[in-house]
């Protein structure tokens, strides 16, 4: 289990690492990370990092269609996490 936990927190900053550098390219008016880039890197249960991204940096916030496929992304583990939830060890 706190193998599972640690993978989550990795993915989670990193997800949020790749928003933030995003966000600093566009800023300076760089080559951007693309957007499916971004959505690859919040498919493995890094949906909390996408979020806590696109709020508290105010990245890709007015576009729609970027919230749409997150959204989608963040249901879909939501899904996951609750069919896998019984198949989980418990904690000792």
């Amino acid at each position: 289990m706190t193998l599972l936990l640690s993978c989550l927190l990795f993915f989670n900053l990193l997800c949020f690492v790749l928003f933030a550098r995003d966000k600093r390219k566009a800023q300076r008016g760089q080559r951007r990370i693309a957007e499916k880039t971004l959505h690859l890197a919040t498919l493995p249960g890094a949906a909390p990092g996408a979020w806590a991204a696109i709020l508290l940096l105010h990245h890709k916030n007015r576009k729609a269609a970027f919230w749409s496929v997150t959204l989608v992304l963040t249901l879909l583990q939501g899904a996951v996490l609750y069919l896998a939830w019984p198949w989980l060890p418990a904690p000792l």
